[in-house]
């Protein structure tokens, strides 16, 4: 499965679409997407390490929406992938939004961020089983 932490169309499956300098993500690429109902933001890979031998996968972008003040938006998400013994993946994955538009949908019962990554980790790991 950690091949797919790389692999931008797997994502079309799960709530998140990448499109551009793809289809596979590497260090320094830049890559647009769409999630949780906002407009495609413009991505940029700052991290990329395929996972070796004893060595976890590390992936991570940042992302910009330009705006007024209610419009800005700064991310960073980063994953690591690591394989385990039984053919088992552990994906860690944390992300840190600063902008308005972050802190009202970090506010929304039930969460939508939660909920998102978490279907996008499940739709990681169906595209994985196929």
């Amino acid at each position: 499965m950690a091949n797919y932490q790389s692999r931008a169309a797997c994502w079309r499956r799960s709530r998140t679409r990448a499109t551009g300098g793809g289809p596979e993500l590497t260090d320094g690429i830049h890559f647009s997407f769409g999630t949780f109902g906002f407009p495609p933001l413009d991505a940029h890979v700052v991290e990329f390490q395929a996972p070796a031998e004893g060595t976890p996968g590390r992936l991570s972008w940042t992302a910009k929406q330009d705006g007024t003040p209610e419009e800005r938006l700064d991310v960073l998400h980063a994953w690591l992938v690591e394989d385990l013994p039984g053919g088992r993946v552990r994906i860690l994955t944390q992300e840190t939004q600063i902008g308005r538009p972050a802190a009202a949908l970090a506010e929304e019962r039930p969460n939508p961020m939660l909920n998102g990554h978490q279907a996008w980790l499940d739709g990681l790991i169906g595209a994985a089983a196929k």
